[in-house]
């Protein structure tokens, strides 16, 4: 009998290629293993919560069973690899050992963490995935003062959602602006008055040295000696790679696990995609790319060994109080920024020295012309 096809991990990585898969192969023994509840729900959605509304249950789109169901697979929840055997392609759950053909690692990213002085450590929450939304949404029940630290991506979108959600929200970050890695300056202050218009209140440049816990609420000490009430705090201060299974089996990491064009780890029969690759030496933590593996490792693992390739891959903010579409200029280009608009709607364009678009960042209204702008850029990885 032959070894199944062996995908690690059911978020939309692992999901959304066992779903194509599944389109141009119905035969192969296909099992998921996942460490979580195997719910099949749409990450993104996690920062979009409150203002709709929506409890964990709200945003799951499937269980476990229905997507073993629709996938024709064997999906196996709340289950940790202990080891991957490359050499006998197999790998180890406890002193199981499950053999595969192939295998996909398709974990993700977890929330960088940093310790915090005080005895508040129990009120702070990464909210990373379907259980992490779970734990915050009940802890969040009947308080009003939330803290986030990080004013990145998913900070922001957090301010957004949890204002609208009827919070009280400060963020902050040891940074001059928000987004400071993926915005140009003028885009960023206009993403900030839109969140400021919400009420969110920003603390830019210190960092939280100390957390107290102060009767039923929390004192949030910052290192510029200013004291914040709050009763919860959301850790959003980045994401790393989730790249230890595979250096512990041998396999090749950098930031990511370390992939070719056809998402194949240094051993043969392992590939990885989604947050925990770095593919070709980019590592997108976003769903385009993410979409784009799952299509071309497919193919791949039905027989057809496919290239992926990332055309423009745009970046859409959900920060409703400012509209935001960024497209960062691809690595090692750099450019002159031009800037049009005014007040919160804001066209910032990057041209090379032939004036040829390299990236964007639109905010407000100016959204509505991205897809015009995205006929002139370029490809991330041609």
């Amino acid at each position: 009998m032959t070894s199944p096809v062996v995908i690690i991990g059911t978020g939309l990585a692992g999901y959304n290629l066992a779903r194509e898969f599944r389109k141009l192969d119905t035969q192969t023994q296909l099992l998921l293993i996942t460490a979580d509840d195997g719910r099949s729900y749409s990450k993104p959605m996690l920062s979009t919560g409150f203002a709709k509304q929506k409890d964990a249950d709200g945003l799951c789109m499937a269980e476990p069973g229905a997507m073993a169901e629709q996938l024709n697979a064997e999906i196996r929840t709340h289950t940790r690899i202990s080891g991957i055997d490359p050499g006998h392609k197999r790998l180890w759950i406890g002193e199981e050992a499950v053999e595969y053909r192939d295998l996909v690692l398709a974990v993700g990213a977890q929330t960088v963490q940093v310790p915090i002085e005080g005895d508040g450590g129990e009120q702070v929450f990464p909210i990373n995935d379907l259980e992490d939304y779970a734990r915050f949404r009940a802890a969040a029940s009947g308080k009003q003062r939330v803290l986030i630290l990080g004013a990145g991506l998913i900070g922001c979108e957090f301010a957004n959602d949890l204002s609208l959600g009827g919070f009280q929200v400060d963020v902050v970050a040891p940074c001059e602006q928000v987004m400071p890695t993926l915005l140009h300056p003028a885009a960023a202050a206009a993403v900030q008055a839109g969140l400021e218009g919400l009420g969110v209140r920003f603390h830019l440049g210190p960092v939280l040295a100390r957390l107290e816990k102060v009767g039923q609420g929390l004192e949030a000490h910052l290192s510029d000696g200013c004291v914040i009430a709050c009763d919860l705090v959301v850790s959003a201060i980045g994401l790393r790679p989730r790249t230890d299974l595979a250096a512990a089996a041998g396999l090749r990491t950098n930031r990511g696990i370390s992939v070719d064009r056809q998402l194949r780890t240094s051993h043969a029969n392992i590939f990885a995609l989604g947050d925990c690759a770095e593919v070709d030496g980019i590592n997108l933590l976003y769903v385009m790319p993410l979409m784009s593996c799952a299509r071309a490792l497919a193919q791949t693992l039905a027989g057809k060994p496919t290239t992926v390739a990332y055309g423009p891959m745009p970046v859409t903010v959900k920060t409703p109080a400012c509209p935001l579409v960024v497209s960062p200029p691809p690595q090692g280009h750099e450019g002159t920024w031009q800037l049009e608009g005014q007040g919160s709607d804001l066209k910032v364009l990057c041209f090379d020295a032939d004036g040829k678009l390299l990236g964007y960042a639109l905010t407000g209204s100016a959204v509505m012309d991205k897809l015009a702008l995205n006929r002139q850029l370029p490809a991330v990885m041609a």
